[in-house]
């Protein structure tokens, strides 16, 4: 991810540099060559990066209490993955997708019922990139050797990914 956000931040540099007098002229969009674009539309310009690398996650909390459901999209350029012992990149995909209970300290602020409460969440993928970028997560904090240690696991992965937890497509896919 700071890759991809350092490369996305020198195109955005070379993109001001280009600029004359608050306009820029590029080259290769659809519309032909010649066309302009304010200051203010370079800054929210998607990058070739955000073409092919960044997908939409959904995040979703349903509260216990009232069963009230609200979910949020964010954008991701990659996904960090939890490893353990002898898994599949697969498996990696689908613990990152599980259900997750919030209770005690991490009790979830509904908005219906004007309190914290016990509450269930998943983050599910809406819009797959045309490149999914995945980070796994090798290091895990010991605390019984107050350090982080990085995990040798071995992670398999499989010629074709198929991914579960997609909104819109088949459980089966």
């Amino acid at each position: 991810n700071a890759i991809s956000e350092t490369l996305i931040e020198d195109l955005k540099r070379e993109n001001a540099r280009n600029s004359v007098n608050g306009k820029r002229e590029v080259s290769s969009q659809s519309n032909g060559p010649g066309q302009s674009y304010s200051e203010s539309e370079i800054g929210t310009e998607k990058t070739w990066i955000h073409e092919i690398f960044q997908g939409t996650l959904t995040n979703e909390t349903r509260c216990l209490n009232c069963e009230t459901i609200s979910s949020k999209d964010e954008d991701f350029l990659d996904l960090s993955v939890d490893v353990q012992p002898n898994v599949s990149i697969t498996y990696c995909l689908r613990d990152f997708s599980n259900m997750e209970t919030l209770c005690g300290d991490q009790k979830y602020y509904c908005e219906n019922c004007c309190s914290k409460q016990e509450a269930q969440k998943r983050m599910r993928i809406k819009k797959l990139p045309r490149l999914l970028a995945l980070h796994l997560k090798r290091f895990k904090y010991m605390e019984h050797l107050n350090r982080h240690t990085k995990l040798s696991y071995r992670v398999l992965f499989p010629m074709e990914l198929r991914l579960f937890n997609v909104v819109g497509f088949p459980k089966t896919r």
